[in-house]
């Protein structure tokens, strides 16, 4: 059972009232000290991109608290033990207390950050749009190490434990794919492509695998940066979104106004999903039976895994360039109409909403029954059961 919450719009006394980086009020929910085994450290969840929660979500969730930020937030949050880490347009990479929003630190780059920052043990990392890749103290926001690229970065990094120790791997639009050494900064490999990387490389196994504006999936191994595949989707089916990898397989979306599911060991094709007139950008989570996914039809799709075959999908009021997270039975996702959604897996059927009321482009984070997800009004919004809790039973204290 859960503990009672002991809620107060806390503005008198200075009693649960917190301050935000910009200097405003919050309010904040008094929460029970229960502890959920969830983190969410990479955008998507998982080094395989899949996009799956674990727990449950409430049926109704509540806004527990907000934090205003400088500028947009289109970066997707991550959530490692009682902290949130996020980019925004003002250029800062946030670090933020999970149960109370209040800040803890914040590292300010030359430009905006709109990449979602990845966390590897006690390190942050996030591209800019200054060109530069980061590498920050994930307690203090000190600066670890920095690497010039020659053009911004817009994905998240991945990473994978190798016989050299620790590679992150990040894309640049400069148009090639950096295998970093996690500890120093050291560039391990470079992989180049015809155009730029926009999204985040999954990985499985020794494997990571990205599309690109080239209209190209690329198979790359993580231990050399020597290319293992390059499946070409044909003209005008560039890929700005991150690919899912699940079992050999590989689901992605592209300009082509088509999804995909192709075998990364043959590079066939084993199914599509047409759209008539429009392209898919978001990233795909993928169920036990089904894909779900955004597409710029204003629609939120799920189809079989198995065939691709429709299952249903449901209209927002604007384009859908976020990815939805499946967490048990439910979706969540946000949508340029400025609304949180979530949704029954099983029909497609509105369950609850929240109208935030500016575009949300970020992708959500789904810890332990919370829904961590930015907006284009600057603020990040939290929902969930009062009395849930974030905390990863592994954080250090």
């Amino acid at each position: 059972m859960r503990a009672a919450l002991l809620l107060a719009a806390l503005t008198l006394a200075g009693c649960g009232a917190e301050e935000t980086g910009s200097g405003e009020q919050l309010e904040v929910l008094v929460e029970s000290p229960a502890a959920v085994e969830a983190s969410w450290p990479i955008f998507r969840g998982t080094p395989g991109l899949h996009g799956v929660a674990t727990g449950e979500l409430p049926a109704e969730p509540e806004l527990l608290w907000t934090f205003k930020a400088g500028g947009a937030i289109t970066s997707s949050p991550v959530v490692v033990g009682q902290r949130v880490y996020f980019g925004s347009d003002d250029g800062k990479l946030y670090c933020l207390d999970a149960q109370s929003g209040r800040e803890l630190w914040a590292f300010a780059t030359e430009d905006m950050i709109e990449a979602s920052p990845t966390v590897v043990g006690e390190t942050v990392y996030v591209g800019s749009n200054d060109f530069y890749f980061y590498a920050v103290d994930a307690t203090t926001g000190e600066l670890r190490w920095k690497y010039e690229t020659g053009d911004k970065i817009l994905g998240a990094a991945n990473s994978l434990q190798t016989e050299a120790g620790l590679c992150v791997v990040v894309g640049s639009y400069d148009t090639n794919l950096y295998g970093f050494h996690a500890d120093s900064g050291e560039r391990l490999w470079q992989y180049g492509t015809d155009n730029y990387v926009n999204g985040t490389p999954a990985i499985d196994g020794e494997r990571t695998c990205f599309g690109g504006c080239d209209a190209v999936l690329h198979v790359v191994s993580v231990t050399t940066g020597e290319r293992l595949a390059a499946i070409e989707l044909g003209p005008e089916s560039h890929i700005a979104g991150s690919a899912a990898i699940e079992a050999g397989r590989a689901y992605f979306g592209h300009y082509g106004n088509q999804f995909v599911c192709v075998d990364l060991a043959t590079g066939e094709q084993i199914w599509q999903y047409d759209s008539s007139r429009f392209a898919f950008f978001s990233s795909p989570a993928i169920g036990e039976d089904r894909v779900v996914f955004g597409g710029r039809d204003k629609h939120l799709h799920c189809a079989a895994k198995t065939d691709g075959a429709p299952l249903w999908k449901f209209r927002t009021g604007r384009k859908v360039d976020g990815s939805p997270v499946i967490c048990g039975d439910r979706v969540v996702f946000g949508s340029g109409d400025g609304r949180l959604y979530m949704l029954d897996l099983e029909s497609g059927k509105e369950l609850w909403s929240h109208d935030i009321g500016k575009a949300l482009i970020s992708s959500p984070a789904v810890v332990g029954g919370r829904i961590y997800i930015g907006s284009n009004d600057s603020s990040l919004y939290v929902f969930g059961q009062p009395g849930s809790s974030p905390q990863d039973p592994d954080e250090r204290r």
